[in-house]
């Protein structure tokens, strides 16, 4: 049985498709096994993924164990999870859900940037991953991981926990540095550099907008009005009108808070919400000019050839995101939104770069799962 734990059901968009690479692959390379997928809305995460494996269930056992836990601190989190894995006697109302992950011959972190500073308790889904297969006698794996920014004090847990892992890769380099040579650690970048493809796109014959939005009014560093005077004074300076341009929301509702300050002087513009961009596709492609917040837009967008600038509203968080893609190969321009850059047009990734990452994101799931 294959125990995947993912932040899914959000929804989020760079999330769920995290969880769809893996669920898709694993239809191919185990179509008749048991997969489970333990993330903090199993329920519309159901609804939005359980089409892509045929034996594919949904549960959120570990992150009812991380919110259980009776203190916020990462150490205090991961020690009490971990202890609750093999105590029936600890939050009794999960322990089937225990028992069920014990079984697992692999319990497998999914990729994204769940597990760090910002979200403390998340320490706990590395311990639970630790005190399942320390009962089943199986591996405990991650890939993708972005671990920065670290909490206080939290560096040698993560390298503690990490070392009982049996494969670990992250997606940057910050989250590379910090887990020292504790284990053989890998950084092929973010699991969805692993499920690139046409379907993730609209169909090459709809017309596409030049200049493509997407704004986010979570984790900001600033104001969003300052997130919007900048996006603003962008598109004047590069003489942009609002017939050209669409705006993508990578989580709903979200990533509609800042176009709804732009909507006013943008009477032409294009909005795409999220259940369209999941069900017919990112509206990408080469000639286009991109202004994301949104780490994943970056990376779909810059691999369908557009140029873009990245924002960083976070310099702890997100910059070190953007910043991963643009040393993998991104031509794409990383602001702070003070100054507005020249608009980019140098493009995205080269095919050569993506096609390098999706071998070296092949290699890891056959060290994984066999194939």
């Amino acid at each position: 049985m294959y125990y995947l734990v993912g932040t899914t059901g959000h929804p989020n968009y760079g999330d769920e498709l995290i969880a769809a690479v893996w669920l898709r692959h694993l239809a191919e390379a185990a179509p008749d096994a048991e997969v489970w997928l333990d993330c903090p809305h199993p329920g519309t995460a159901a609804v939005m993924l359980s089409h892509l494996h045929p034996n594919v269930q949904f549960t959120d056992t570990f992150w009812r164990l991380c919110r259980e836990a009776p203190d916020d601190g990462p150490w205090q989190v991961a020690r009490w999870v971990r202890r609750a894995i093999g105590d029936l006697g600890m939050a009794p109302r999960w322990g089937l859900g225990r028992e069920l992950a014990a079984r697992a011959e692999v319990v497998h972190i999914i990729g994204g940037g769940y597990i760090n500073g910002l979200w403390p308790r998340h320490y706990g889904l590395l311990a639970a991953a630790v005190g399942a297969v320390e009962r089943s006698g199986g591996r405990a794996v991650m890939t993708g991981q972005g671990l920065w920014p670290v909490p206080e004090h939290g560096a040698q847990l993560l390298r503690d926990l990490a070392a009982h892992f049996a494969l670990v890769d992250v997606r940057d380099e910050p989250s590379a540095q910090v887990l020292g040579d504790v284990t053989t650690v890998t950084a092929t970048g973010d699991d969805v550099l692993f499920g690139l493809g046409p379907h993730l796109y609209r169909p090459p014959h709809e017309p596409l907008r030049e200049v493509v939005l997407c704004l986010q009014s979570d984790l900001l560093s600033m104001p969003r009005p300052a997130l919007a005077s900048f996006v603003s004074a962008a598109l004047r300076s590069w003489g942009v009108t609002p017939e050209q341009v669409a705006v993508v929301e990578g989580i709903p509702g979200v990533d509609r808070a800042v176009f709804d300050l732009l909507e006013p002087e943008l009477p032409g513009a294009r909005f795409h919400p999220f259940l369209e961009v999941w069900r017919h596709g990112l509206p990408a492609g080469p000639g286009q000019t991109w202004i994301s917040t949104r780490f994943h837009l970056h990376l779909l967008a810059a691999a369908a050839g557009a140029s873009g600038v990245a924002v960083s509203v976070n310099p702890d968080y997100y910059a070190v995101k953007h910043r991963s893609l643009i040393r993998r190969g991104s031509r794409w321009t990383l602001s702070d939104a003070t100054d507005v850059p020249e608009r980019p047009a140098a493009g995205g990734f080269d095919h050569d770069v993506l096609e390098a990452a999706r071998r070296e994101k092949r290699s890891l799931a056959a060290a994984i799962y066999g194939r």
